[in-house]
């Protein structure tokens, strides 16, 4: 594929492909990293996991554009790989979406995903919901239209209406923001297979469906939910939540003093330091150090 093409092309180059767009869900440069190693197509970077790990916080509104922003650029600046970014709720008005949008644009993102849940927010499959009215949403979905300079970077628009209202709202809503300027759709937490299937059905732009292990959504096979009709499948708390998993298991180890016998459970130092590029660092030292 041509260099001098932006990634937000590569993005909709990625998405013409006869396959799912898999994204895993990075939180830190290192894990983007890893994720661009093992080969997938994108990355998506969601508010759950960077709040999270960068904060120790509950995704719950607690953390604004540039605290979020000061994180996705750590993200961006440590791949080259597409990435959708989680722009919550634009953290305001029309004017705020703008911002947001050129903000993330200057960053790098190639999509951005934008909700219509009423502050405070909550993680997409946490009880305590509100959404917004639908004309409010369209109006930031026509202001984020507008603020983006490159017309390849995609816009997704996510509805959370199925846990608030039913999912026959969220699909009445799924339809206003399409004509509304939205490129791609995703309606959050629905509940059964069916649901999946009917949502996937229900409008001709690329779907997005987000795979939460414990969540309310029923865990289907990334080639399942392709065949559904979703082209975008989000794992967007996988890595962090299993992340978290070995963090206590690990701590427990030191604290009862079990690491021993345990050294086939870790990465080797030099497959460490290769992921983090130091190859390429050791190179310029070598190149540009004095002969003694």
């Amino acid at each position: 594929m041509p260099n001098h093409i932006s990634k937000a092309e590569r993005w909709r180059c990625a998405l013409e492909k006869d396959a799912p767009m898999v994204l895993p869900g990075v939180y830190d440069a290192l894990s983007a990293r890893l994720a661009e190693r093992a080969g997938f197509d994108g990355l998506v970077v969601g508010g759950f996991p960077l709040v999270s790990s960068r904060y120790g916080l509950p995704d719950i509104g607690l953390v604004g554009l540039g605290e979020m922003s000061a994180g996705v650029q750590d993200i961006l600046a440590a791949t080259e790989l597409p990435t959708l970014v989680d722009a919550d709720h634009g953290y305001g008005d029309a004017k705020n979406v703008t911002r947001t949008v050129q903000v993330y644009e200057r960053l790098g993102a190639s999509a951005l995903l934008l909700e219509d849940q009423r502050m405070p927010k909550r993680c997409g499959h946490i009880a305590g919901k509100q959404v917004i009215p639908c004309e409010e949403m369209e109006s930031k979905l026509r202001a984020a239209v507008a603020a983006r300079r490159d017309p390849s970077l995609f816009l997704i628009a996510r509805t959370d209406a199925r846990a608030v209202n039913g999912l026959d709202d969220a699909l009445r809503r799924a339809e206003r923001y399409v004509r509304a300027g939205a490129d791609g759709i995703f309606v959050e937490a629905p509940q059964s297979e069916a649901e999946l299937l009917q949502i996937a059905r229900a409008e001709d732009v690329p779907q997005m469906c987000n795979m939460l292990v414990g969540g309310m959504t029923p865990i289907l096979s990334n080639r399942e939910l392709h065949d559904m009709g979703f082209k975008i499948i989000v794992h967007g708390t996988t890595l962090i939540k299993r992340v978290a998993k070995v963090l206590n298991d690990t701590l427990r180890h030191i604290k009862d003093d079990e690491l021993s016998g345990l050294e086939d459970d870790f990465v080797h130092l030099d497959e460490f330091v290769d992921a983090c590029g130091i190859g390429a660092w050791m190179e310029i030292e070598q190149t540009f150090t004095p002969n003694s």
